[in-house]
C-alpha cells in the first residue's frame, strides 16, 4: 500500500526559513524613523514541519505588526547555537525584545540571565525555561496534551493492549510534562494497557529505529503516541508502510495512532484513516501572541494573570507569566474544521 499524501521535504523547509530571513531583512533601519522597537527572533529547528509554519505565519505577522525585526536566526535545536545566535541579536543587532523557542529549558538560564541584566526582555514560545526570567512564555498546556492523548488512545483501544510512545526530550519541559501527563493518566484511568516509553530527543530517526526494535519484539502492538507528528509522522507511516501495518482505521490490524502537533500532513493521515487523532499545537498564533508580546515588552507594557481577549488564560510563573493558548483535539470528526490552522496554511 502506499502513501496516498506527499510529505514535505528538508529543501522546501529551508526554503521557508531562508525566504523569512530575507524578507524580514529588508525592514531593518526604520527604528530611528518612528521609533518602532526592534526584535530578535531565533526559530529553534527547520526540520520540523510544524516549526516551518510557525515560520511561515512570523512572516506573515512581523509584516503587519508595527515592528523593525533583525534577519531571523535558526539554532537548528542546538542550545549552543541558540545561545551564540541571541547574543549576535542583542550585541550587535540592538534588539529590544527577544523571541525565543529553546529546545532545551534547562540550558539557557545564564542567557536569560544575561538579558535580563541588560534589560531586553524575552518571549519564549512553546517552551518554558526552568529558570531565568521570561517576559512571557506563548505556549499551549502540555500536560493536558500528554492527558488528551492518553484518553484518547485508552477508550479507542477499550483500556487494553500495548502501546508506544515517542517521547520529546525529557531534559525540555514540553517533554517531561506530556511524558509525565501520559503516564500518571494511562496509570489511573488503564491500568492494563502496557505502555512502552520511548525516549527520542525530538528525533523522527531515533523514534523510527525504536519502534522497529519494538515491533520484532510485540507484534502485537496496538496503539502509538506521538509527541510531535512535526518530526514523527512521516518516519512513523513509513515503517508501519514497510511492515504491513499501516491500515486504515476501521481495517482489521489498523494501529491506533495519537499526536501532537496539528500540522497539514497529520490532518490529511486522519482523512486517510492512517492515523486517529492529534492535538492541534496553534502555530499561527504561537507567532501572532510572540510577536504582540515582544513589541508590548519593548513598550514597557505589562500584563496581569487571568482571561485574555483572545479564549487563552495568563498564569504566573515563578519566573514569569505564560499565556496557555487553546490546543483542541482534532478527529475525523473535526477534522475539517476551518478554524483548525493547518487547513488554512498555504502548502
Amino acid at each position: 500500500m502506499k502513501l496516498a499524501r506527499a510529505w514535505s521535504t528538508t529543501a522546501a523547509a529551508t526554503a521557508v526559513l531562508t525566504t523569512l530571513a530575507l524578507a524580514t531583512a529588508c525592514n531593518r533601519g526604520a527604528a530611528s524613523e518612528d521609533d518602532r522597537p526592534t526584535i530578535g527572533i531565533d526559530v529553534p529547528r527547520s526540520d520540523s514541519d510544524f516549526w516551518n509554519s510557525y515560520a511561515h505565519y512570523l512572516r506573515k505577522d512581523i509584516r503587519t505588526a508595527g515592528v523593525d525585526d533583525l534577519p531571523v536566526t535558526n539554532s537548528q535545536n542546538d542550545v549552543t547555537r541558540l545561545i551564540a545566535n541571541v547574543e549576535v541579536l542583542q550585541k550587535t543587532g540592538g534588539a529590544e525584545a527577544i523571541i525565543m523557542a529553546p529546545q532545551e529549558s534547562g540550558a539557557i538560564t545564564s542567557t536569560l540571565d544575561t538579558l535580563a541584566d541588560a534589560k531586553i526582555p524575552v518571549v519564549s514560545v512553546d517552551t518554558r525555561p526552568d529558570e531565568g526570567d521570561v517576559y512571557m512564555v506563548v505556549r499551549a498546556d502540555n500536560r493536558a496534551y500528554g492527558t488528551k492523548a492518553c484518553e484518547f488512545l485508552g477508550e479507542q483501544l477499550d483500556g487494553e493492549g500495548k502501546v508506544a510512545e515517542f517521547q520529546g526530550a525529557l531534559d525540555s519541559v514540553n517533554g517531561r510534562d506530556r511524558s509525565e501527563a501520559f503516564a500518571r493518566c494511562m496509570k489511573k484511568r488503564f491500568p492494563k494497557i502496557r505502555v512502552f516509553e520511548l525516549p527520542t530527543g525530538w528525533k523522527g530517526e531515533v523514534a523510527s529505529v525504536k519502534l522497529r526494535s519494538l515491533l520484532a519484539q510485540h507484534p502485537d502492538l496496538s496503539g502509538i503516541y506521538m509527541q510531535a507528528g512535526g518530526v514523527f509522522l512521516q518516519p512513523t507511516l513509513e515503517l508501519l508502510e514497510e511492515n504491513g501495518l499501516l491500515k486504515p482505521a476501521g481495517e482489521k490490524g489498523h494501529i491506533t495512532v495519537v499526536s501532537n502537533d496539528g500540522i497539514p500532513q497529520e490532518l490529511d493521515a486522519i482523512r486517510d484513516g492512517y492515523i486517529d487523532a492529534t492535538v492541534s499545537q496553534p502555530a499561527d498564533l504561537y507567532a501572532k501572541y510572540a510577536v504582540y508580546y515582544a513589541k508590548a515588552a519593548a513598550e514597557g507594557r505589562t500584563f496581569k494573570p487571568g482571561p485574555t481577549d483572545h479564549d487563552s488564560t495568563i498564569v504566573e510563573l515563578p519566573n514569569g507569566l505564560e499565556d496557555q493558548l487553546p490546543a483542541p483535539l482534532v478527529t475525523k470528526e473535526n477534522v475539517e474544521d476551518r478554524s483548525l490552522w493547518a487547513n488554512s496554511v498555504p502548502r
